[in-house]
């Protein structure tokens, strides 16, 4: 019979609804049954896609016995991380002070008022790897909870204070140090940490970190005499090529998996995130705008082309993440042998797919945990083009040509098999992301399509998450639910501010503008800084603020950006003040740490840079050919503004349309003679 989870909406928790577990959603019922009959609760958090986390549903609780312990002696919680990330942050939080690392499935044993005195991540169904087996891990902490309740309680009373004490600590605050100074110290830690052959910063495994590689563009375009080496636009164009010929790239489909478990960005944890391929979609176009090389385009239209295949809702929305495993199997849907390549596309055709994409009979994948399906390719394209087109007696543009051809077939015949599970839910805060991204790809390669899909997510939200001014954080089979956070708001924000630049309308910029509103009004803690809740949500053990980016950028730093560009486009000095005030309360941490505060050094260099605004006024037709020549130049901190009749906004203040189009390149709203071709408008912006 199947438990609570089957009423709820999570794709995750629905995974576990016919578990013999006797599991309970976040809420007050589990809370108050804990209380009723004095048990402790376990929490247990994972994520739809988390291979792990399938791992150990499989073992422990897909098992009777284990299951009839859990229920015997606890009060079971199933979270979705990415649903409840208010839970989860404050929970891995405990996690990482208790065991000094942290991770998914997280695994939590606490007090009926949910102070935590146990915790890990995954636990095997018995003792191995240097890890206490499921099982003994229960029993040992039912006797400690009968026998020895003291001093748990003492324990969990110590953890939840030393909790409350790192909450929203900073360090010494102050007045923000805005100096290229700054930027510059931070530019040498990644060079220290750089891999100056395979890219990336540190060891396995690696993370694409978009935040850090935005950063290091912004950083190359502000200063380009730059000349240490390897310099900023170095590192990052670098890393950029090695992950998308690597494996965490999907060279047949398109996108980017998680991230790489070794140095070389070969073999991915094979999810993919909505997250990580928003962000990186925008990366690549940033690369494109500031080389003009196609290949940085090619990538980025291809992984906007997976988004829209995979992960595009009819309704609008962006569903969450795919997973790693089918027929559960990880990385299967993916990977290959030589004779199915030949298979499919014959001995010569399939000679030269193998050749490019270097499937062999060794093999360089293989899972785990089903040794009996063998090793198979995880596909690369490291090949030098001229050598293998000198192999097959062809030109590289040939070769380029012929490739593109196998690709298409090989992805054909890939879509005959059973797909990774699809986690289906709509968040708000992703969605924006995938909002920035399409909407700014419908700017930078002049793409009308790319703009219909943004304007339909817009309205989408609108529509569906939206109620009484505040947003709501997630959706899924016509039921929005659970409050908007910050990085709902501030996420969503940046994307509306994008898709402002693309189409010229107000509204969405105005509706940017609202939800700062909210952000400033119920998510701002008077002494500095924003919290992840809004006043008057759910209590949980610690409000938090979070500064740190993990793979998506920090509320704080998200909130930040917001601040800056509606403080740009709105001439509100105390709104950019925003972004100096949370760089003040993080600067000691991006001291410390600098390679995790991405969004917050990208805050800096935009606060560096000039206040420069470009203003495009005339019909549509006539704009046009100007904003394709905003939107081929990388101006990561330009306010490009373009109207029809010059109205809404300062920056247009005292010009109105004409009849002719004209294009002005202002310094801190004050402009020089104005561009009256696109030729023109290309030499000013330099």
């Amino acid at each position: 019979m199947p438990n609570r989870l089957a009423n709820e909406t999570s794709p995750y928790l629905l995974q576990h609804a016919d578990n013999p577990v006797d599991w309970y959603p976040w809420g007050d019922e589990a809370f108050a049954r804990a209380r009723d009959e004095d048990k402790p609760i376990l929490l247990s958090v994972g994520y739809s896609s988390c291979h792990w986390c399938h791992v150990m549903a499989h073992e422990s609780f897909e098992d009777e016995a284990t299951a009839a312990m859990m229920n015997r002696w606890f009060v079971n919680v199933k979270v979705d991380r990415e649903e409840r990330p208010d839970v989860d942050g404050v929970y891995m939080t405990a996690v990482q002070a208790i065991t000094g690392q942290g991770g998914w499935p997280m695994t939590v044993f606490m007090t009926p008022d949910g102070r935590p005195f146990y915790a890990g991540t995954y636990f095997p169904p018995s003792d191995g790897h240097g890890r206490p087996g499921f099982p003994r891990v229960l029993e040992a902490l039912h006797e400690a909870w009968t026998n020895e309740r003291a001093q748990l309680l003492s324990s969990a009373e110590g953890i939840t204070e030393h909790l409350q004490a790192l909450a929203n600590r900073t360090g010494a605050s102050g007045p923000a140090d805005i100096s290229p100074e700054r930027t510059q110290a931070a530019l040498e830690t990644f060079r220290n940490a750089f891999d100056e052959e395979w890219g990336g910063f540190g060891h396995a495994p690696k993370f694409p970190a978009p935040g850090n590689l935005e950063f290091l563009l912004a950083y190359a375009a502000r200063a380009p005499e730059d000349t240490a080496e390897p310099s900023a636009a170095q590192m990052a164009l670098l890393t950029m090529v090695r992950m998308a010929s690597g494996g965490m790239y999907d060279q047949l489909g398109g996108g980017f998996a998680r991230y790489s478990v070794d140095r070389y960005w070969l073999v991915p944890h094979f999810e993919k995130m909505l997250y990580d391929n928003a962000q990186l979609a925008r990366l690549y176009m940033h690369a494109y705008q500031l080389t003009g090389d196609e290949y940085y385009e090619r990538i980025a239209r291809e992984t906007l082309a997976y988004l829209e295949r995979e992960m595009l809702d009819p309704e609008g929305g962006f569903y969450s993440a795919q997973d790693a495993d089918s027929e559960g199997i990880e990385g299967k849907f993916f990977v290959w042998l030589p004779s199915e390549v030949v298979e499919v596309l014959g001995a010569e055709d399939g000679a030269m797919f193998n050749a490019w994409f270097a499937v062999t009979e060794e093999g360089n994948f293989r899972d785990p945990h089903h040794p009996e399906f063998g090793t198979r390719n995880v596909l690369t394209s490291w090949q030098p083009a001229g050598r293998v087109a000198e192999q097959f007696g062809i030109t590289t543009a040939a070769l380029a040509t012929k490739i593109a051809d196998l690709r298409a077939r090989m992805l054909a015949e890939r879509e005959k098999r059973v797909k990774p599970g699809l986690d289906d839910k709509v968040l708000v805060s992703w969605n924006g992301l995938a909002l920035a991204a399409f909407a700014e790809a419908s700017r930078v390669f002049d793409d009308r399509h790319y703009r219909d899909v943004a304007l339909a997510n817009a309205a989408f939200v609108r529509a569906r998450m939206w109620r009484d001014g505040r947003l709501l954080h997630t959706y899924k089979g016509g039921v929005a639910r659970i409050d908007g956070m910050i990085e709902d708001y501030s996420y969503y924000g940046l994307g509306l501010v994008e898709l402002y630049r693309a189409t010229g309308d107000l509204a969405h910029l105005e509706w940017a503008a609202e939800l700062l509103g909210v952000l400033l009004r119920d998510f701002r803690d008077p002494a500095g800084g924003f919290f992840e809740t809004g006043a008057g949500g759910e209590q949980l053990l610690l409000r938090q603020k979070s500064y740190f980016d993990e793979a998506t950028p920090s509320g704080n730093g998200a909130t930040a950006l917001l601040a800056l560009w509606l403080g740009r486009y709105y001439a509100k000095p105390e709104w950019e003040q925003v972004a100096a005030e949370v760089l003040g309360q993080a600067q000691e941490l991006m001291r410390q740490a600098p390679t995790g505060f991405g969004a917050l050094w990208q805050c800096l260099e935009f606060l560096l840079a000039p206040h420069r605004e470009v203003a495009i006024i005339g019909d549509d037709a006539g704009r046009r050919p100007f904003e394709r020549v905003a939107g081929m130049t990388y101006l990561p901190w330009t306010a490009v503004a373009s109207s029809s009749t010059g109205t809404g906004l300062p920056v247009f203040e005292g010009r109105a349309a004409t009849g002719e189009t004209l294009a002005y390149v202002c310094e801190d709203m004050v402009c020089g003679l104005p561009a009256r071709t696109p030729e023109e408008l290309a030499a000013q912006l330099g």
